[in-house]
């Protein structure tokens, strides 16, 4: 039978151009775009609190080592844990949208596919920042871990308080390309989805960029614990990343994937 015919030496390997990557990934995102409202915020909201598990395994990890100079290098391997849980999950997480519900705008500008693209990032951003701070408040709280735990969370949150608010939205926008970078190859490398999340979000831990949602989590846990106060964490950490995650994911990547196949690019 036709479908047991094995497919010529090559064929079945042969990676996906960037014809096809805009394409899955524009398809990806117009799905996102016509999801209801509801389903957008309970798959925001789970993201957010997922997404916790990353200051989890890193406090965990900053607790159980010793206090030697590569402490921070080690720790930072809890850092991806909940970008796989999210990302694998399919869950809705604010970074990732940035470059999926941008695409089919930027390949089809109208009024509606703009409003429709903002609709989803306010869904999903408000959906993250509850779903953050609902996990934060169960920490602070001592809800969640135990108290050495919770102190290493604190002491690794705080690495945030290092920059201001105009470093934080400068280091956020590196955050926000390489997390678009992500959205774009996986559908190049599904069978590799692990190892490419672990490495790309390795680099933004160790490289002390700021991640809007991971640094939300922070905030939040920095501000119920009493280490900053609600104008600095506002306007000097989540208003910043939040912004320059937007400009390396929406802005700046998004606009050279088009750009690459701009006007060849297959319906």
């Amino acid at each position: 039978m036709d479908q047991d015919k094995p497919e010529p030496e090559g064929k079945a390997q042969k990676a996906a151009d960037a014809k096809d990557l805009h394409r899955a990934v524009r398809e990806a995102g117009e799905s996102e775009l016509d999801r209801p409202a509801g389903a957008l915020f309970w798959s925001g909201l789970a993201a957010g609190v997922a997404i916790h598990s990353s200051l989890i395994a890193e406090g965990a990890l900053h607790a159980g080592l010793p206090d030697a100079p590569w402490r921070g290098l080690v720790a930072s391997f809890g850092y991806p844990v909940g970008f796989l849980v999210v990302i694998l999950g399919r869950m809705q997480l604010f970074t990732e949208s940035t470059i999926t519900a941008m695409l089919p705008l930027v390949t089809r500008p109208s009024g509606w596919a703009l409003r429709r693209t903002l609709r989803l990032w306010g869904i999903v951003l408000l959906a993250n920042l509850i779903g953050t701070a609902l996990a934060a408040g169960m920490v602070a709280g001592g809800a969640l871990g135990n108290a050495e735990i919770r102190e290493a969370m604190v002491s690794v949150s705080a690495r945030i308080l290092e920059l201001g608010g105009w470093e934080t939205f400068v280091n956020a926008i590196p955050a926000g390309f390489l997390i678009a970078v992500v959205a774009w190859i996986l559908p190049n490398g599904r069978t590799q989805a692990f190892w490419i999340i672990l490495a790309i979000t390795y680099v933004i831990a160790i490289a002390g960029f700021s991640h809007s949602i991971v640094g939300a989590d922070e905030t939040f846990l920095l501000l119920f614990t009493g280490q900053v106060t609600v104008e600095r964490a506002v306007f000097g950490l989540l208003l910043p990343a939040i912004l320059g995650n937007l400009l390396g994911g929406a802005g700046l990547f998004t606009l050279l994937a088009h750009g690459q196949v701009q006007g060849e690019t297959r319906d």
